[in-house]
């Protein structure tokens, strides 16, 4: 969290975090709109948004049917008109099935009708393994809406970041997709200010100082590597961890001014390495860091296979802090 926030904190969880952002940019804001299977009376499967419809009432916190391509439809439809929708989407495993109303309408629209029309519009999509969720509800596919133009995309890893970055996507003219982690939901916990602040789109966050070798991490991924990074620092190596925080708009910069400082450069997604985040990631630093750099970039991504049920199958398909720390004495030549 920035120095300038050695102000009145409370310790939320991550859920807690983008609930309170939701809650607080609809009292700010009547025409912000949540809709979703299950967000009223349930809460959503993962319980992260119970009790606001209490507060909102079921004309703003809409339960809607089985229907993820209807209803994200109508909620490209309502931002042109205005509204600010929230689209929430139980599993970003079914990014899929909304693809043409996200990829076709929502991305192309400003352009398409010469910017006389925007589409105000928030897409939450879950992302993550290690919840025994199986093959089809433990993806994470951030990677693909990273790579439609006009689309923002948001990948927080705390709870501070989750609610500032949610506040500003909300406030957004662009259609914004927010992939939160289902396993950091209860499991990260953190400090979050009690005044109203945002996290602005397209700023990468140092989450830790190092001199050694840089971690760029996204999503958990950002926790496995400051955990890593504490293992290193018992055998002497000082490792920083950069986290990206949104994949578009992308911050090059404090990515490539962090690996010219260290030289050496691990990424760490949990989305697929093949075609993926990981690649664009190494792609920007060996263009623009190449000279400076003492090993090649490597990555540590979810290995290529569909998600296992299996509990002891599906936690060898995530990297781990042990992992990143082997990774990171090869390349010191420790």
């Amino acid at each position: 969290m920035p120095e300038a926030l050695a102000t009145a904190v409370r310790e939320l969880t991550f859920g807690e975090a983008i609930k309170e952002a939701i809650a607080e940019e609809m009292r700010r804001d009547p025409k912000v709109i949540l809709m979703g299977e299950d967000v009223a009376e349930a809460g959503t499967t993962f319980k992260v948004l119970q009790g606001l419809v209490d507060e909102f009432g079921k004309d703003r916190i809409i339960d809607t049917p089985i229907s993820e391509a209807g209803f994200t439809g109508l909620g490209v439809g309502a931002a042109m008109t205005g509204i600010r929708p929230i689209v929430d989407i139980m599993f970003g495993d079914f990014l899929g099935i909304i693809m043409d109303q996200v990829a076709n309408q929502a991305a192309k629209i400003h352009y398409m009708s010469g910017g006389k029309w925007k589409v105000p519009m928030v897409i939450r999509a879950t992302m993550g393994a290690t919840r025994r969720s199986a093959a089809q509800h433990s993806q994470s596919l951030h990677a693909w809406a990273s790579h439609i133009p006009g689309l923002k995309v948001v990948v927080p890893s705390t709870a501070y970041d989750a609610k500032g970055l949610f506040k500003a996507a909300v406030r957004d003219d662009n259609p914004v997709v927010i992939f939160e982690h289902k396993i950091s939901y209860r499991k990260v916990k953190g400090p979050v200010p009690d005044e109203d602040y945002i996290v602005p789109l397209g700023v990468a966050d140092v989450k830790r100082q190092g001199t050694d070798i840089t971690f760029i991490a996204t999503s958990s991924m950002v926790q496995v590597a400051l955990g890593a990074a504490k293992m290193l620092e018992e055998v002497g190596i000082s490792a920083e961890v950069v986290d990206p925080r949104t994949m578009w708009p992308l911050d090059e910069q404090t990515l490539v001014e962090s690996v010219k400082k260290t030289s050496r450069c691990i990424i760490m997604d949990e989305g697929y390495a093949r075609y993926g985040v990981s690649g664009e990631l190494a792609a920007v630093i060996q263009e623009k860091a190449f000279y400076d750099l003492d090993a090649p970039v490597r990555r540590l991504c979810a290995m290529h296979v569909p998600i296992p049920f299996s509990p002891s199958l599906e936690d060898v398909t995530v990297p781990n802090e042990r992992q990143a720390f082997d990774l990171a004495r090869e390349l010191c030549n420790r």
